[in-house]
């Protein structure tokens, strides 16, 4: 499945009936039925048996479920109820080399979404990518991996996300940037989600449905972007040639005819 066009993925916890009703009516591109974080370890078993049941219906979006991490008890567990659901997708968190995205892949028949929270997972990210359908950063884990003070800004870890997102387009899959847990700071939501675009992610994981339409409205092109695009796709004539204030050649036509694709 190609995520590429796709912008807002929202996660919420299987355990949470509520949660998925409101997640089925929104406009996510992805939903993401959590059996890992978002779980009590108590609550696991009927998170499992909640997500498979949500997905016995048709849901208008594409769905995936995220599984326990390889090493816990509850993985196999997991695995084997992927396998039996109507899930479009799995995501695997913890992800450190790609022996792991394969194994989930063989034993579930999903393809796999790998989540990388770790520096190792960030070192192993080209490998893994030729392997996963899409990357997902988890910034929370990697930043206590990486022993970044609490608090710490972005900045500490632009290293490893440029890591990541360079592993993912060689493979040429779709990568999007990690959750953001401040629900009441819209500015600082806006502000991340326009660093991600310009740093090159496809789009963002969310955690709440109210962060759709601010992530939609970050990573759409502006106006300005959609009618140049337009005027140079209309002008180009083949080779290096002169438009408006520059030189452009194929590999700006390209570029502009993959934007208003995604329109």
């Amino acid at each position: 499945m190609d995520l590429s066009g796709r912008r807002a993925l929202l996660f919420l916890p299987a355990s949470n009936p509520r949660a998925i009703a409101k997640a089925r009516g929104s406009a996510a591109d992805l939903v993401i039925l959590d059996l890992e974080d978002a779980v009590k370890d108590a609550d696991k078993d009927t998170a499992r048996e909640a997500a498979v049941a949500a997905l016995a219906d048709p849901w208008p979006m594409p769905v995936a479920i995220r599984i326990n991490a390889l090493g816990t008890r509850w993985f196999a567990q997991d695995v084997a109820a992927l396998a039996l659901s109507k899930a479009d997708l799995a995501v695997a968190p913890m992800v450190t080399n790609p022996s792991q995205v394969n194994a989930i892949r063989e034993d579930s028949a999903k393809p796999v979404i790998a989540m990388i929270e770790s520096a190792a997972g960030v070192l192993a990210a080209p490998a893994i990518a030729r392997v996963s359908a899409a990357l997902f950063l988890g910034l929370n884990d990697l930043a206590a991996d990486l022993r970044l003070p609490a608090g710490s800004a972005r900045t500490s870890m632009m290293v490893a996300l440029q890591s990541v997102i360079l592993a993912a387009r060689a493979a040429r899959i779709a990568v999007f940037d990690g959750v953001f847990n401040r629900l009441d700071d819209p500015d600082g939501f806006a502000a991340e989600c326009a660093e991600a675009r310009r740093l090159g992610f496809d789009g963002k994981t969310l955690i709440h449905p109210d962060q759709i339409a601010p992530c939609f409205a970050a990573f759409a092109p502006s106006e300005a972007e959609i009618t140049r695009a337009q005027r140079l796709v209309a002008a180009a004539s083949g080779g290096a040639e002169r438009f408006e204030d520059e030189m452009i050649e194929t590999m700006h036509v390209e570029s502009a005819k993959l934007l208003l694709s995604r329109l």
